[in-house]
């Protein structure tokens, strides 16, 4: 197989793991190595990667902006559906995955790669992503994982195998890292060595994007965010692009602790996994949404999004964004989202965000009908007991029948 590889696209972070990759990449297939760096807001400084390419002799160095398209085409898409993961994770992490490996593809398609390759370990779910979205997009594409190919077991080998190959070690990879992070616009992710255990609670320090929300401001804070068809699109008036109102909010909710998360998930894999998340934009745009959406959208529409919205968040959180069903889930999600439009006024205190006012010119609430007083329009209080009894039938049938059954 290694001579029917002559170039490569790595998806490449400048970090000692996928440096080792790179290196072995060139050993193991002699081919073209094509890197590939995303900023997809994780907040790192992305310019020493490519100082680390060049010392490796590569030529096509790629470091891409994706911020704009990784907000409006992905996490927004996912926030009209109100998508949740097993009741609580916003799915920082899954969503980031297709837009990075979309990319990969597309750069090995513009320059004639005969594969790509990512740094996913064999025991996460990453590697699925990226390689069911390749699956997807270029059903020829090669992908290789060097974690599922190689014979580097431990740290001790990697380091050895860093050394050997004058591969730059920082000082605090020669000990034991405390957790891993994963990080992007939308959120952090840490895992692993002192998060490992889920009966021990995670250090303060862990935290990398949100105070303790018992040392947030004693003051809350109120913000206006307004929407356009399911989309947020201003912060107190002031239009903002996708990419600059998400940094907005999560400014705001890192600032008075909203979005923590101390979680156990299912990997797709088969195992569990404990994370600490933090989402202090995206929870605020949760908490939003849904206002606007309790106004603008009728009851069945409300109630079958619900229905379908675990379904549509597995199939993220599984890899499946680029496939025919989670395209069917959101034509149908996008259409829900017509007239949602208005304004959400949430309050920020001390770890939560809630909505505490909301309006818009599509509104569906009706002050004549809710009103305690005369409403102006007619609602007979005597067709309730028809309503009730049409709907009461099949029960009285269901009582009679246990009943003669009893004896």
């Amino acid at each position: 197989m290694a001579k029917d590889i002559k170039k490569v696209v790595l998806a490449y972070s400048g970090g000692l793991d996928t440096s080792i990759i790179l290196k072995w990449l060139q050993e193991t297939y002699n081919c073209e190595v094509v890197t590939f760096t995303a900023d997809l807001g994780q907040g790192e400084e992305l310019e020493p990667a490519r100082k680390k390419a060049e010392m490796f002799g590569i030529k096509d160095i790629r470091i891409e902006d994706l911020r704009e398209e990784f907000v409006r085409d992905f996490v927004f898409p996912m926030f009209r559906a109100n998508t949740v993961y097993e009741g609580q994770y916003l799915l920082g992490t899954s969503i980031a995955r297709p837009l990075i490996a979309k990319r990969l593809v597309e750069i090995a398609q513009e320059t004639g790669a005969d594969a790509i390759s990512h740094g996913a370990t064999g025991k996460g779910n990453d590697q699925v992503r990226f390689e069911l979205t390749a699956n997807a997009l270029d059903p020829s594409i090669k992908v290789i994982a060097p974690w599922r190919e190689w014979d580097l077991r431990s740290r001790t080998q990697l380091l050895d195998y860093a050394e050997r190959n004058q591969i730059p070690i920082a000082k605090d990879k020669r000990g034991e890292a405390p957790f891993s992070v994963d990080a992007n616009l939308l959120h952090t992710s840490s895992e692993g060595m002192v998060l490992e255990d889920p009966a021990v609670p995670a250090p303060d320090y862990v935290a990398q994007r949100t105070v303790n929300p018992e040392d947030a401001p004693n003051e809350a804070e109120i913000i206006v965010i307004g929407f356009e068809k399911g989309d947020p699109v201003s912060i107190n008036g002031e239009k903002l692009s996708p990419a600059e109102l998400l940094t907005k909010l999560n400014e705001l909710g890192g600032k008075h602790g909203v979005g923590r998360l101390d979680l156990v998930e299912n990997r797709f894999v088969g195992m569990k996994s404990r994370g600490l998340y933090e989402t202090p934009g995206g929870s605020i745009i949760l908490v939003a949404h849904r206002g606007i959406e309790s106004i603008t959208l009728d009851r069945g529409e409300a109630h079958l999004k619900d229905e379908l919205m675990p379904k549509y968040a597995e199939l993220i959180y599984n890899g499946f964004w680029f496939s025919p069903e989670r395209e069917m889930l959101q034509a149908l999600i996008d259409k829900s989202q017509e007239y949602v439009t208005g304004d959400v006024t949430v309050k920020l205190y001390k770890g939560s965000a809630n909505v505490i006012a909301r309006s818009s010119p599509y509104s569906l609430y009706s002050m004549d009908l809710v009103t305690f007083e005369e409403g102006a329009v007619a609602y007979d209080h005597k067709d309730a007991e028809g309503f009730i009894r049409l709907n009461g039938l099949r029960l009285k049938t269901w009582a009679a029948r246990n009943a003669k059954a009893r004896g």
